[in-house]
């Protein structure tokens, strides 16, 4: 899962992003509610990008942060994974989050894609849940099993484009938060996860991820003024995003100032569209059931930063 950062962009309406894919020309039409992202998102959860202008205005910031390097970046989650939940934790995200998931899961079990340090699965499993998780990084797995409760969570360690999981039967709930689904580097590998997810999804079962609408983070990205992610007495932690249209991609710069010291890293994300996620689902055998403006139940709307997706089997 990559760092949250919870602020809220500007609408997107302004500024259409070029090169996302979206084969059907138009937003869906479908956008019950659902989170929307690094911005939208927490109260969705995710922010992007930046770009010098004159007289720079305020420009709000998703309310979803992507939280930084599970799933396909190994290199950084291994070199942050201790200072990961002091750093990009987010109680109020967290609780609306798991509380969304729960409600989802019904009797389970669930099953979360880039399972990181347990933020959002320890939660759901101290709600009765049976939890299994994938992580590619043996440092957050370790930071999971060190926590109470964590050595009860069955996690697989791989990449979870393959949803390598070797547990028998199907699970009620499939889910990615934080924006880890955008850590997949391309649309194949965004293709390959949602087949794999559709084989393990139970009869009734329902697949959930979160994004940043990609229009919003090139409102913010304009705007040239970086992300607060996080400002306590110990530390403050900036992000900036770079939005590259050529190859859907962008990067998130994160600064983290502490007394001791400043620490710089990047992590990478390859976007999609709301449109182009939901033609990627029907290909793999799944459709549309939900759409909000964030983890809180907030409609999804023209305004929307950040979204949270739900998916059940044809």
């Amino acid at each position: 899962m990559p760092p949250h950062q919870d602020q809220n962009l500007t609408s997107p309406a302004a500024a259409p992003l070029p090169g996302t894919g979206n084969s059907r020309g138009k937003e869906p039409e479908h956008r019950p509610a659902g989170p929307a992202s690094p911005t939208d998102a927490e109260r969705s959860g995710h922010t992007e990008q930046p770009r010098h202008v004159k007289q720079p205005r305020h420009v709000e910031q998703p309310a979803y942060a992507e939280q930084p390097g599970h799933g396909e970046q190994p290199g950084y989650a291994d070199r942050n994974a201790a200072d990961y939940d002091r750093w990009f934790s987010k109680p109020g995200v967290t609780g609306a989050t798991v509380n969304t998931l729960a409600r989802l899961a019904g009797a389970g079990p669930v099953l979360e894609l880039g399972i990181g340090t347990g933020r959002v699965a320890l939660p759901l499993a101290g709600r009765g849940l049976d939890v299994h998780g994938v992580e590619r990084s043996g440092a957050m797995i370790r930071q999971l099993r060190a926590k109470p409760g964590g050595d009860r969570i069955a996690v697989t360690q791989g990449d979870f484009a393959d949803v390598p999981v070797p547990v028998p039967g199907r699970f009620s709930l499939v889910y990615a938060a934080g924006g880890t689904f955008l850590e997949l580097p391309d649309r194949e590998a965004k293709q390959r996860c949602l087949a794999a997810v559709a084989a393990r999804l139970a009869p009734g079962g329902v697949f959930a991820v979160d994004a940043h609408v990609p229009e919003a983070l090139a409102v913010a990205a304009a705007s040239g003024v970086p992300e607060t992610v996080s400002a306590t007495d110990d530390h403050l932690i900036l992000c900036h995003r770079l939005i590259d249209p050529s190859t859907q991609t962008y990067h998130s710069h994160y600064l983290v100032h502490e007394a001791d010291r400043t620490h710089h890293f990047r992590v990478r994300f390859h976007y999609v569209s709301p449109g182009e996620l939901d033609l990627l689902a029907e290909q793999a055998g799944l459709r549309l059931v939900r759409r909000q403006g964030g983890w809180e139940d907030a409609p999804f709307t023209r305004t929307s930063t950040y979204h949270v997706s739900v998916y059940a089997h044809n």
